[in-house]
C-alpha cells in the first residue's frame, strides 16, 4: 500500500528490512546497541562487524541508548548506507508511558534522518517482537507519529514500513486506511 503525505511517499510492504535499499533502515535495538534477537540480530548479522564497531564507540562515548532515543551508524554490508538504531519500549500493559516512548522512537529516527540529509528511510514494527507491544496499538502509534511528522517536514522522499509477516502487514494497512478515512 502506498499513499502520499504532504510530498512524501509512505509505503507499507511485507518483507525483510535487511534487504531494503533506502538511505537508512531503522533497527529496533536494545539499549546496549550490541545486537540481539529479532530485527536487531538480523541487521547486525547482515551488515557485518562495521555496525557493531560503531555501536561500541557510541556506547563508550555516551553510555547506553535510552528508550525513545536514536543514533546513526554505517550500514556496513547492507544495501542501506546507514542504520538508525532506536530503542522502543517494553510493553507493560500500556500504562507506563509506552505509547509516548514508542512515538519518540519514531520521531527521533525521522529527525535523525532529516538532520543527516537522508531522503529515504525504512522502519520495522518497533517493539512488537520480543518487547511484546500489541501490533494493533503499535501500528496506530507508528503511523500517527510518522504522518504527523511528514505533515510538517518535506525533505524526506519516502518512508517505508517493512513488516515481517502477513498479519503485521495487514494490521498496518487497516490502521493506515482507518487514519486516512478519519482525516478525509
Amino acid at each position: 500500500m502506498q499513499v502520499i503525505v504532504n510530498k512524501t511517499r509512505l509505503t507499507l510492504i511485507q518483507g525483510e528490512i535487511t534487504r531494503q535499499a533506502t538511505d537508512a533502515i531503522v533497527n529496533a535495538a536494545n539499549s546496549s546497541l550490541m545486537g540481539g534477537g529479532g530485527v536487531d540480530g538480523a541487521i547486525h548479522r547482515a551488515g557485518g562487524p562495521a555496525i557493531l564497531e560503531e555501536c561500541k564507540k557510541i556506547v563508550a562515548r555516551q553510555g547506553r541508548l535510552p528508550t525513545g532515543k536514536a543514533v546513526i551508524t554505517t550500514g556496513g554490508e547492507l544495501k542501506a548506507r546507514h542504520v538508525i538504531h532506536t530503542v522502543g519500549p517494553i510493553w507493560h500493559g500500556g500504562d507506563r508511558g509506552e505509547a509516548d516512548l514508542l512515538a519518540s522512537a519514531y520521531r527521533e529516527s525521522l529527525t535523525l534522518a532529516v538532520t543527516s540529509s537522508l531522503k529515504t528511510i525504512s522502519f520495522p514494527s518497533i517493539s512488537t517482537g520480543a518487547y511484546g507491544y500489541p501490533v494493533d496499538s503499535a501500528a496506530e502509534v507508528a503511523l500517527q507519529t510518522v504522518i504527523k511528522f511528514l505533515e510538517k517536514e518535506v525533505s524526506l522522499q519516502e518512508v517505508v514500513f517493512v513488516l515481517f509477516d502477513n498479519r503485521t502487514c495487514e494490521v498496518y494497512i487497516e490502521e493506515l486506511e482507518r487514519l486516512l478515512s478519519k482525516s478525509a
